[in-house]
């Protein structure tokens, strides 16, 4: 039999689940972080699926609530964590990226500092109460309301052969055509800080433009049930072998002006180096700020909203991944 899983004051013993909230100590106030732990009836892995990381992104809040309310512990081969609103002063205060508390990302500052500022110990708070004792990682993401996104999967490579090929292997059981690596584990992502404490990690970006689309929330939860399939969590089968193509992150462009945004592509278009991806217009003066591409490959997502300032991200851009790469 399993043990019995305890995450703050929620339990469940093997072969239950439970489902609640537990709170988490900011400093300057307290959230209530709502989980459901499925315990199961047999040994197996331990998987951690968050959601809700950032404000605005709905796919994977949705498609986080659907399974956890269709798992069942009998059926389960170790033990299940879904956290669907893993932040919830940017899900239910901001709508956006970054915290209404402090106006971090908190997607920036994992592991977190639990001396920090309020965005910083609630990662501190996520990674020591959740991603630590966990076999396996999946964070789910969507395009905000303002950003235009094509579906793919990320992760990072680690250097280490057995847990990039269980990575890769992950990634690859969602039935995601698209799947984009990083050449190293750095950063403040909490799928790379989660590879770098040496937990297979997964980012999944589903959906677009803050849409709540119950299809799109389907088949996410499709290709979860694949995930845990694979990892011999549950007995069903992954989504299919679908025909993954990799990618690595090649450059990212940001806005270097304050102004109005009048974008020149989208979302899975093709750009070259030096290819004009859009202009920043002055609204006082009328002025200009060309914006170019400074690499040649693949938009997989970026910015649709009208008004930027200087850092607002404008596109993201993947070329494809050299043979030799170690990406699976």
């Amino acid at each position: 039999m399993t043990a019995t899983l305890s995450v703050g004051v929620l339990h469940a013993e093997p072969g239950t689940k439970t489902r609640g909230t537990v709170p988490a100590d900011l400093g300057t106030l307290t959230v209530d972080i709502p989980l459901t732990l499925v315990n199961g009836a047999h040994p197996g892995l331990r998987v951690l699926i968050t959601a809700g990381v950032h404000g605005g992104e709905f796919t994977g809040v949705d498609a986080a609530t659907r399974l956890a309310a269709l798992l069942e512990p009998g059926e389960v081969h170790g033990q299940v964590v879904v956290c669907p609103v893993a932040n919830p002063p940017a899900v239910y205060q901001g709508r956006l990226g970054v915290s209404p508390l402090d106006g971090v990302n908190i997607n920036r500052v994992f592991p977190g500092d639990p001396d920090g500022s309020p965005t910083e110990r609630l990662a501190a708070w996520l990674f020591t109460n959740l991603v630590d004792g966990a076999d396996a990682y999946v964070d789910l993401h969507s395009g905000g309301i303002d950003e235009v996104l094509t579906d793919f999967v990320g992760y990072r490579l680690t250097g280490d052969p057995e847990r990039d090929a269980q990575t890769a292997d992950m990634a690859g059981a969602l039935g995601i055509e698209d799947v984009i690596f990083g050449m190293n584990a750095d950063g403040g992502n909490s799928h790379a800080a989660a590879a770098r404490q040496g937990v297979p990690a997964i980012l999944v970006e589903t959906g677009q433009l803050g849409e709540r689309d119950a299809d799109t929330a389907r088949r996410l939860v499709e290709g979860l049930h694949g995930v845990l399939g694979r990892l011999g969590v549950l007995d069903t089968k992954p989504q299919g072998d679908t025909a993954v193509r990799a990618w690595v992150w090649a450059a990212g462009v940001t806005a270097e002006a304050t102004g109005l945004w009048y974008p020149e592509f989208a979302a899975g278009d093709y750009v070259t180096e030096g290819q004009i991806l859009g202009r920043v217009i002055d609204p006082a003066d009328g002025q200009e700020h060309k914006v170019l591409s400074p690499a040649t490959g693949r938009i997989f997502y970026g910015m649709r909203g009208l008004t930027v300032a200087p850092g607002a991200e404008l596109a993201a851009i993947a070329a494809p991944a050299p043979q030799d790469s170690g990406g699976h």
